[in-house]
């Protein structure tokens, strides 16, 4: 004696239709995370279909270590494709209390501080690639 059992799918959910969770999002003030690893932070005043966003009195916000600072940049466009997530920015209380806030000025010099130490590693490492057949 067999028994069978009976598969009953599980309810469907609605799914909203495209464009309505960017709509809730309309005049917040948004942090923005881009495909080449900026942040940026403004008030979301528009989108299209596309997942295009209009972003005013936007700045980028710049960490180096244990230093943050945000350089303005006004009213900006985001193309839809380069954004990797974004969120709702209610409170910053978490940065401010692990990182130190400097200047835009300073910010910027520690960058590109950054920049030259992450290039001569690069340079480095790449001086030591013959090594990579001698193990």
């Amino acid at each position: 004696m067999t028994t069978q059992l009976k598969f009953e799918p599980s309810p469907l959910v609605p799914v909203p239709p495209p464009g309505i969770s960017l709509a809730e999002e309309l005049d917040k003030t948004l942090m923005l995370q881009l495909r080449d690893r900026r942040i940026l932070i403004g008030t979301m005043r528009s989108f299209d279909q596309f997942g295009n966003i209009v972003v005013e009195n936007a700045c980028e916000r710049i960490i180096v270590g244990k230093q943050f600072g945000e350089k303005p940049i006004g009213l900006y466009i985001v193309r839809g494709e380069n954004v990797v997530l974004f969120g709702e920015l209610k409170e910053d209380d978490y940065v401010t209390k692990t990182l130190q806030r400097v200047s835009a000025a300073e910010i910027e010099l520690a960058r590109k501080a950054e920049l030259e130490s992450e290039k001569m590693k690069g340079t480095l490492l790449s001086r030591f690639d013959f090594l990579d057949g001698l193990e």
